[in-house]
């Protein structure tokens, strides 16, 4: 038998005993393994830690008190619709704050209409009305949001609609002229903080996602 033979067949020799002695040692695998027993807890020291399951959600005591009545009311809220965030709704309504205050003061209302309840829609179009009745333009730049927090929430169970207020601390720039180019009110180059609370309607679990203002205050 040559040499080169000889060296394969010893080598084959090998790897079967390797194999033979992992499967002896890690054993074989078929279907869904079984989960390891859980390790027993250290005996504890120091004082008991909270339980963080069942704990408060704070999505929600982050924005509101534990255990206050818009507490109860965001946790209902995500009951009915378990992909509702209030961060996430507050991120939004960030966004619409200054979407809707800049269409309003420009007298733009048909892009905001669907955002808009009916009455808050004709409470803004008749503002715009008087505006353009006495020959009075706005020119308004907005700046930011300076502040913003969640100021109030109730659900109704009976119709799932929930209401979130948010008060906002608003910047922005603003003048009125008149017919002639006139200011006659603001001034361009200082920039006006706007206080607002603004409350948000919908009907949770319903498949329009769209939040409308249903309520405008200070």
């Amino acid at each position: 038998m040559s040499s080169p033979i000889l060296q394969l067949l010893v080598l084959a020799g090998i790897a079967v005993f390797l194999i033979l002695r992992l499967k002896s040692v890690l054993g074989t695998r078929e279907g869904f393994e079984k989960p390891p027993e859980p390790l027993q807890p250290a005996e504890r020291r120091g004082p008991a830690l909270e339980v963080i399951e069942g704990g408060p959600d704070h999505d929600i005591v982050d924005h509101v008190p534990e255990g206050s009545d818009s507490a109860l009311a965001l946790a209902a809220m995500k009951k009915v619709e378990p992909s509702f965030g209030v961060s996430d709704f507050l991120q939004g309504a960030r966004g619409a704050y200054e979407m809707i205050l800049m269409g309003f003061e420009r007298g733009e209302l048909a892009e905001i209409k669907p955002f808009l309840s009916d009455d808050v829609y004709e409470s803004f179009a008749q503002v715009v009305e008087a505006r353009e009745k006495q020959g009075l333009t706005v020119e308004a730049e907005f700046v930011g949001v300076r502040e913003m927090t969640l100021h109030d929430a109730h659900f109704d169970g009976a119709t799932n609609e929930g209401e979130v207020s948010v008060k906002f601390v608003g910047e922005l720039t603003y003048v009125v002229r008149d017919n002639a180019g006139q200011i006659v009110e603001g001034d361009e180059r200082k920039v006006k903080r706007q206080k607002d609370v603004w409350t948000f309607a919908r009907t949770m679990g319903s498949a329009d996602p769209n939040w409308q203002l249903v309520a405008t205050g200070e």
